[in-house]
């Protein structure tokens, strides 16, 4: 992945609590468990496999670190090995 999570600007809690991939309008969207490493950055768990991202400034809220989370991507920074969507 090939972008940053920007919290509310293209990552937002979700209120479903499912793993979910799909295209909306000129976004993919990722939705998962977020979990977050020691070295500032975060994994995405969407249906058992894992999506790592890079944080943005400003630090994600306290106690998103295993929620449920939403994730809207540009499709140009979406590549899957050895493939490019």
């Amino acid at each position: 992945m090939d972008e940053d999570i920007v919290w509310t600007e293209n990552a937002w809690p979700s209120t479903d609590g499912t793993s979910g991939l799909r295209e909306d309008g000129d976004r993919i969207v990722f939705q998962g468990r977020l979990s977050l490493d020691g070295d500032g950055g975060a994994v995405l768990d969407v249906g058992g496999s894992v999506i790592l991202f890079d944080l943005a400034d400003p630090p994600l809220p306290d106690g998103v670190s295993g929620s449920w989370v939403e994730v809207r991507v540009a499709p140009d920074n979406v590549a899957v090995w050895p493939y490019e969507v």
